[in-house]
C-alpha cells in the first residue's frame, strides 16, 4: 500500500486538515480546536510526526489532522511530503489553510496549490497582531469576495477569530485563483489529466501539474497508480513541453503561479512605508548584527545560567533534595521498607545504596527534575521569542567554518532539550552530508536539557573561569571536529535560506503548556532509564563486578582523568544516559569527593560522551547502523582523550577552580 492511502478517514465522514506553512500558529489553533487530549504518531513509512484528535469546538467533525508545516505541495523535504500525501489520501476533506498575514504572498502560492487540487477550504489570516505592529493591513473582506471561501482574521494565541472558525467551516469552497499557464502547459495538463484515475475527480488537475513539474516524490505513486504506457506518455511530455518552453516545467509553473499572487496582492494587501520600526522590530534587528548581537547572546546565556544554573539547581534542588527527598520522603521510604521487608537483597534494592528510591528516583526527581523544568521554561521563552532564527543568522559565519550554514543551529539548539528528537530534526537540512555533521556534532558535544541543567548546577560551584574554560573546550572540540569532518566526508552543502519571525512577547500560557508537555515527556522516557541504570549499578554491585571494573578502569580513570575511582560509575551509567552519569558527579561534587579540576575534567568528558541509548538508536535509523557505530567508536576515546589532555594542563598550569 502506498504512503498516499495508508492514512484511514473516519468511515462517516473525513477529517478536517490543517495546512500552512512554517511557524503559522497552526498548532495553537488546533490545541483551541480540540480542547482534549491528543494522538502522536509517525506517518506511515515516515519517522515525521502528526498529530491527532476529536474536535471538540467543532460539531459534526470527527477529527482534525494538524499537518507539517509546508510552503509548496511539490516538496522539498518529508515533513512537506507528508503534507502532500495527506491531502492525496483525503480528497473529501476540507481544509483549514492557517497563513500569516504579514506574509500573504506565501500564503496565497498554497492556495492556488489547494485550489488546483479541488480542495474545499477555509482561509484562517493569523497573527493579525504582528500584522498590525508592522503596518500590514489586508482588506480581508476583498480577499474572501474575491477568493469565493470564508477568510478569517484571527491571533490564535489571543483566541481573537477562532469562534468564527465553527460558524464559517460549511461555507467552505474551491478557492477562485486561477493561475494563466501557457497554453502549451494547459494542453500538457489535460493529456496527463486524462491518464490519471477516476477517483481524484478534481484533484486530477492539480496532480497533472506535479507531474508535469518533475516531482520525484510521486515516482512511487505514479508506478502503483498508472499503467506504464501512462507513465511513459508523463515523460515523454514534460520532455516535448520544457523544449517548448525554453526553460524547466516547474520553473514556468511556479512563475505562472506568482504572477496570479502578485496579481491578487497589489488589490487586498497594503504596507504603511512610513510607518517606523517598534521597538521590537529594532531589538529583532539588533539581536542577530554580527557585532551587537554578541552583547544579546551574552545576556541570554547569562539569564540561562542564573535562571537554570543558580535557582533551579542551586534553590529547588537544595529544597527537594536536601529537604523533599533527604529529611522527608528518603527516611520515610527507609523505614517503612525496613519495617516491612524482611530480604535485606529486597531492601538495598528499594533504599539502599543504590536504590531505586535513594539513588534513581533521588537523581531523577530530586536533582534532575527541577533542573530540567527550570531548563524547559527558559527554552519555552526563547522559542516563543522568535530568538532561536536570530542565533541561527548570527552564528552563520561559524557554521561555515564546519561545513554548514546557519540553519544547522536550529536542531543544534533543539538538542539542547533533547538529542534524539534533535537528530530525528536533521532532515529539515538539505544534504545529507550537512545531515551526518549535524548528526555527529549533536551526538559529541550538545548536551540534552538535563544534562545541561546538572552540568551548569556544577558549573555553578566553581570559580566563573570553571564556566569559560569548560564552554572553550566543548565549542573549540566542536569546532575542530566540524572543520575535519566537513573535509573528509563527500558531498556538498547548501545556501543559508531561512524566514526571521519578528520578536515576539512570549505567551506564559503557551509556555506553560508547552513546559508541562516536556516535563510528562522526561517523566515518561527518561526516568525508567534512570531507574535502569541503578538496577544495572545494584546487579553489578552484587555480583562484585563493580569493584573489578574501578580496578580495571584505574589506569584512565584514575591515571589519564585524575578522578576517583568511584567515576567509574558515573561514566558505566553514562552508557545509558549521559545526564544520569552527569548527576553522579553531581552528587560527587556536593559530597565533596570532587574538587575543583575533576570536576571540570568530569564535566567535559560527560558532556563529550556517548549519547544516551535512545538517541544512538536513532542514529542507527538516520544514518545507519555502519555510520552510527563508527560515530560512537570515535567519540568514546576521542572524550576520554580530551580529558585526559585538560587534566594535564589544568595540573600543569596549577589552576584554581
Amino acid at each position: 500500500m502506498n504512503r498516499a492511502a495508508a492514512l484511514a478517514a473516519s468511515p462517516e465522514q473525513p477529517p478536517l486538515l490543517l495546512v500552512g506553512n512554517p511557524n503559522v500558529g497552526k498548532s495553537v489553533i488546533f490545541g483551541a480546536l480540540t480542547r482534549t487530549y491528543v494522538t502522536v504518531s509517525n506517518y506511515p513509512g515516515t519517522t515525521v510526526e502528526i498529530t491527532r484528535s476529536r474536535a471538540r469546538a467543532l460539531p459534526g467533525v470527527p477529527e482534525i489532522i494538524d499537518t507539517p508545516g509546508t510552503n509548496s505541495l511539490t516538496p522539498q523535504s518529508e515533513d512537506e511530503q507528508v503534507t502532500r500525501d495527506i491531502l492525496l489520501a483525503e480528497p473529501d476533506a476540507v481544509v483549514l489553510q492557517v497563513g500569516d498575514t504579514k506574509n500573504l504572498r506565501r500564503v496565497l502560492y498554497l492556495t492556488a496549490q489547494l485550489a488546483e487540487l479541488g480542495r474545499r477550504q477555509v482561509l484562517v489570516l493569523n497573527l493579525q497582531d504582528e500584522a498590525r505592529d508592522l503596518g500590514v493591513r489586508v482588506e480581508s473582506a476583498e480577499l474572501e469576495r474575491r477568493l469565493g471561501i470564508p477568510v478569517l482574521p484571527a491571533t490564535a494565541t489571543t483566541g481573537a477569530g477562532l469562534a468564527e472558525i465553527g460558524r464559517r467551516l460549511p461555507r467552505a469552497a474551491r478557492a477562485r485563483l486561477e493561475c494563466p499557464y501557457p497554453a502549451v502547459i494547459e494542453r500538457a495538463v489535460l493529456e496527463v489529466a486524462s491518464v490519471l484515475p477516476a477517483r481524484l475527480a478534481e484533484a486530477r488537475r492539480g496532480v497533472a501539474l506535479m507531474l508535469l513539474a518533475g516531482d520525484r516524490t510521486l515516482a512511487g505513486w505514479a508506478s502503483e497508480n498508472l499503467e506504464g504506457a501512462s507513465v511513459e506518455l508523463v515523460g515523454r511530455l514534460r520532455a516535448d513541453l520544457e523544449r517548448a518552453l525554453g526553460c524547466s516545467a516547474a520553473t514556468a509553473i511556479s512563475r505562472a503561479r506568482h504572477r496570479a499572487v502578485a496579481e491578487l496582492l497589489r488589490a487586498v494587501f497594503h504596507v504603511d512605508r512610513t510607518r517606523s520600526g517598534s521597538l521590537r522590530d529594532r531589538l529583532g534587528a539588533l539581536s542577530m548584527h554580527p557585532v551587537w548581537g554578541i552583547p544579546f547572546l551574552a545576556v541570554v546565556l547569562f539569564a540561562a545560567y542564573e535562571f537554570v544554573g543558580v535557582f533551579g539547581a542551586g534553590t529547588l534542588v537544595n529544597f527537594t533534595e536536601g529537604v523533599l527527598f533527604g529529611k522527608l520522603i528518603n527516611p520515610a521510604a527507609t523505614a517503612a521498607v525496613n519495617w516491612l521487608v524482611p530480604w535485606a537483597w529486597l531492601r538495598d534494592l528499594l533504599v539502599g545504596p543504590y536504590g531505586v528510591v535513594t539513588m534513581a528516583l533521588t537523581y531523577s526527581i530530586a536533582i534532575v527534575l527541577p533542573v530540567v523544568g527550570t531548563f524547559f521554561v527558559f527554552f519555552g521563552v526563547l522559542e516563543d521569542s522568535g530568538y532561536l532564527p536570530r542565533l541561527a543568522v548570527m552564528v552563520n559565519r561559524v557554521f561555515r567554518v564546519m561545513g554548514l550554514n546557519g540553519k544547522a543551529v536550529l536542531p543544534m539548539i533543539l538538542g539542547l532539550g533533547c538529542d534524539t528528537m534533535a537528530t530525528l530534526t536533521t532532515r529539515i537540512l538539505p544534504t545529507r552530508k550537512e545531515r551526518a555533521l549535524v548528526t555527529l556534532l549533536l551526538a559529541l558535544g550538545v548536551p540534552c536539557s538535563a544534562q545541561l541543567g546538572v552540568v551548569l548546577a556544577m558549573l555553578g560551584s566553581m570559580a566563573p573561569l570553571g564556566t569559560f574554560i569548560w564552554g572553550g573546550v566543548v565549542a573549540g572540540t566542536m569546532l575542530g571536529v566540524g572543520w575535519a569532518a566537513a573535509r573528509l566526508m563527500p558531498g556538498r552543502g547548501s545556501d543559508f535560506l531561512l524566514e526571521v519571525p519578528p520578536i515576539r512577547i512570549p505567551g506564559i500560557a503557551n509556555i506553560l503548556i508547552k513546559t508541562a508537555a516536556r516535563t510528562e515527556w522526561y517523566l515518561k522516557e527518561a526516568v525508567p532509564l534512570f531507574v535502569l541504570g541503578t538496577l544495572l549499578l545494584f546487579g553489578l554491585d552484587a555480583a562484585g563486578v563493580l569493584p573489578r571494573l574501578e580496578t580495571f578502569s584505574r589506569p584512565l580513570v584514575v591515571g589519564a582523568l585524575g578522578l576517583p575511582p568511584k567515576a567509574a560509575d558515573a561514566f558505566l551509567v553514562g552508557f545509558l544516559r549521559r545526564d544520569y552519569g552527569a548527576a553522579g558527579f553531581f552528587l560527587m561534587r556536593r559530597n565533596g569527593q570532587l574538587d575543583g579540576i575533576q570536576s571540570l575534567v568530569a564535566l567535559v568528558v560527560i558532556t563529550l560522551f556517548v549519547p544516551c541509548i535512545a538517541n544512538f538508536f536513532v542514529m542507527v535509523k538516520e544514518r545507519g547502523v555502519k555510520t552510527a557505530t563508527a560515530m560512537v567508536a570515535f567519540i568514546v576515546p576521542f572524550a576520554f582523550a580530551v580529558g585526559a589532555a585538560l587534566n594535564w594542563v589544568l595540573r600543569a598550569l596549577a589552576v584554581r577552580l
